[in-house]
C-alpha cells in the first residue's frame, strides 16, 4: 500500500471516527489533512510532509531532497525567529468542489506567543488532499 493511500484512509478514519460515523464535510477534511501534514513538519517527519505535497508529476529524488531540506530549513528558522513552532490550530478552510480545489487555513502557534495564520493551498487527487 503506497504511503498516500494508507495516509489518505488514516485521515479518514480519524474524521469519521471523530464525527461518530456522520457523513465527514469536506472542509474539515481539508482543514484536518492540512494540519496533520504541518504536524509532521512539527514531528521532524520531513518525508511524510513531503509525502503530502502534490508531486504527481513524478519529481526526482533530488528534488524530493530539496523539499525535505527546505522544510528542516524553515523549521530551523522558525526557532531563531520564533522559539519554535508550539502548536499547529485549524482556522477553516473553504473548498471548491467543482475544481477539486481547496483553501485551509492554519494558525501556527510560536513559542515566543505570537500567532500566524497560514492559508494552505490543496489538491485533490485520487480522493486525497495534498498541498499545492
Amino acid at each position: 500500500m503506497s504511503c498516500r493511500r494508507f495516509l489518505g484512509m488514516a485521515v479518514v478514519a480519524a474524521m469519521l471516527l471523530s464525527c461518530g460515523g456522520e457523513t465527514v464535510d469536506q472542509e474539515q477534511l481539508v482543514a484536518t489533512t492540512a494540519q496533520l501534514y504541518y504536524q509532521y513538519l512539527l514531528d521532524g517527519k520531513y518525508d511524510d510532509f513531503v509525502g503530502g505535497m502534490d508531486l504527481h508529476l513524478s519529481p526526482s529524488p533530488a528534488y524530493k531532497e530539496q523539499l525535505r531540506a527546505n522544510a528542516k530549513m524553515f523549521v530551523r528558522q522558525q526557532e531563531k525567529m520564533h522559539k519554535g513552532i508550539d502548536s499547529i490550530r485549524v482556522s477553516g478552510a473553504e473548498v471548491d468542489e467543482r475544481n477539486h480545489a481547496a483553501n485551509a487555513y492554519l494558525v501556527i502557534c510560536y513559542g515566543d506567543s505570537t500567532t500566524e495564520e497560514v492559508v494552505v493551498p490543496m489538491v485533490e487527487r485520487d480522493k486525497l488532499w495534498l498541498m499545492r
